[in-house]
């Protein structure tokens, strides 16, 4: 398959002009076009909107309709996949969100949203005092099979990659918007961008996945993003990358057999899987509760 990552500088508030922006994108895009499209989180309002989320926050099918009908008058009939990062208004509760979108002549259907289930309230974040948080992880059918979508911290937690391997996904893509921090980096790097590919590396090893990685670049009130958008293989090998700065488009080919390849070498998921029943029986973990819970709500 096809895959394009969009890494892009969007103006903070400005849906219209990111709108016009991504048209471009994908006016270049149509030159080749690929099967699937992955964009950062917030990629259409920028990331810091703080109070102003309630403003800018778009509906999901409203959003899918005006994302279709751009792809068309940029690229024709040919049919693609999208995934995007976006905030979203689903009836007055408001979410950090990711939409998957399958586009094609006749029209487009949204195949998943994803909503962010671990909002950061620390440092420079102020995300829970605004949004609202998701509730469930999804593995869901498209064409290239089973995927899961994670949005930036998400994907700092080891146990939501783990569950969506476990779900059946086979590609994890991840929309970010990461402030760049630590200047003690190898080879002048920040730290946080090491840290971020230290952590997708080993998912994609661990559980022979593809992880599709795009994130923000550009500053917002003085906060630099740290672009760096990239995709790893299930063997953990970069096989394209972003640099840290700037807009870019990048292009990569994935052969979707190598998960298989990957996984029979180094069976870990098969493992866990044979294994995950002691864990979950295991008294020591905080599991009563939780099933309490579940028998209260049946």
């Amino acid at each position: 398959m096809k895959l394009a990552l969009v890494q892009n500088k969007p103006r903070k508030g400005d849906v219209e002009s990111n709108v016009r922006a991504l048209g471009d994108a994908f006016a270049q895009l149509a030159e080749d076009p690929p099967d699937l499209i992955v964009a950062p989180e917030a990629a259409l309002t920028g990331y810091f909107l703080e109070g102003a989320v309630y403003e800018h926050a778009l509906e999901a099918g409203a959003l899918a309709e005006r994302l279709g009908n751009l792809w068309r008058a940029r690229a024709g009939a040919r049919a693609v996949d999208l995934a995007i990062g976006f905030y979203e208004n689903a009836e007055g509760a408001y979410y950090n969100a990711a939409l998957y979108l399958e586009i094609d002549a006749c029209g487009q259907r949204i195949a998943h949203v994803h909503r962010k289930m671990f909002l950061p309230t620390y440092g420079v974040f102020d995300e829970e005092r605004f949004l609202s948080r998701g509730r469930r992880l999804c593995a869901f059918p498209t064409r290239f099979g089973k995927l899961a979508m994670l949005v930036c911290e998400d994907a700092w937690h080891a146990l939501v990659p783990t569950v969506a391997a476990l779900k059946g996904a086979r590609m994890l893509l991840i929309p970010s918007a990461s402030p760049g921090r630590g200047l003690d980096g190898i080879n002048g790097e920040l730290t946080s961008i090491e840290r971020w590919r230290e952590l997708l590396r080993g998912y994609a090893i661990e559980h022979g996945v593809f992880v599709v990685y795009a994130s923000l670049a550009g500053f917002e009130g003085g906060k630099g993003m740290t672009g760096s958008s990239c995709a790893i293989d299930p063997s953990g090998n970069v096989l394209v990358a972003a640099p840290a700065l700037g807009a870019h488009l990048v292009r990569v080919d994935l052969d979707l057999g190598d998960i298989d390849i990957a996984r029979a070498r180094l069976p870990l998921l098969g493992d866990l899987r044979a294994v995950l029943p002691d864990l979950l029986l295991d008294d020591e973990l905080p599991l009563p509760s939780l099933r309490a819970f579940e028998g209260e709500r049946s």
